[in-house]
């Protein structure tokens, strides 16, 4: 079944112009048919197609249902953008298919990008819960200084992962060692300069866990991707034993 987003279906009964087109012009959908449509907040709704308009679909409901993240608990991502934004988007798809709540974009001492429209972001991510059959948006911040992060409380496990030579290395330990499953949990990864020391000194006296991601280094978009999936495998190898 074709599944669509509209975060306000089930007071309007309508798809937007940009999904209403989707589903009449390129799918040719008609009256009668049955579509799925959530509202990124949990619910995805069984609907029927009423008015098979090209700018704006209507619809009615035919069953609901609450769908919850699955993963139960909540996981941010806070990264640095990338220099390309192409980057930080694929990204931004494949996290928010794998699962994550919260998407803070971080703007260091080191950060080669200052301006990110979230609108593109949000964009990316409405395609990728469709993709995963989610019914849940993640939320997506502006722009955040990195230190105004690391001075705002968070209940739950905190990891900042950097390669830097300079930096302290030798303190960090691997994610998936210190992640602990089912914990609500805040990873923030630098720009492509990494965080500055000053920049970590002060996540470590916050109480930010350093870490490590592998012995490889990797990219600013590869390394929010690993740390992710470092996350829900934990979660998963301990929901099958």
């Amino acid at each position: 079944m074709n599944r669509f987003y509209q975060p306000d279906i089930a007071t309007t009964l309508t798809l937007s112009e940009d999904e209403s087109r989707h589903a009449v012009k390129v799918l040719r959908l008609a009256a009668g048919d049955l579509i799925e449509v959530v509202d990124g907040h949990g619910t995805c709704y069984t609907m029927r197609i009423t008015l098979a308009h090209p700018k704006r679909c209507s619809v009615e409901v035919v069953a609901t249902a609450s769908t919850p993240n699955p993963w139960g608990h909540q996981i941010e991502l806070a990264v640095a953008p990338t220099k390309h934004i192409d980057r930080l988007e694929w990204a931004v798809e494949k996290c928010t298919e794998m699962g994550i709540d919260q998407l803070i974009l971080l703007h260091g001492h080191n950060s080669e990008r200052t301006v990110v429209k979230t609108e593109r972001l949000q964009r990316v991510m409405v395609s990728a819960i469709k993709q995963s059959l989610s019914a849940t948006l993640p939320q997506c911040e502006a722009m955040t200084p990195v230190m105004q992060l690391i001075q705002t409380p968070f209940d739950g496990q905190r990891f900042i992962a950097y390669c830097d030579a300079m930096l302290p290395r030798e303190r960090r330990k691997a994610l998936a060692r210190e992640y602990k499953a089912g914990t609500d949990v805040q990873v923030l990864i630098g720009p492509e300069g990494d965080f500055s020391p000053q920049e970590v000194e002060a996540a470590l006296q916050a109480g930010f866990i350093p870490v490590t991601l592998g012995d490889s280094r990797l990219r600013t978009e590869t390394a929010a991707v690993m740390a992710v999936a470092t996350i829900h495998t934990i979660d998963q190898l301990i929901v099958n034993n």
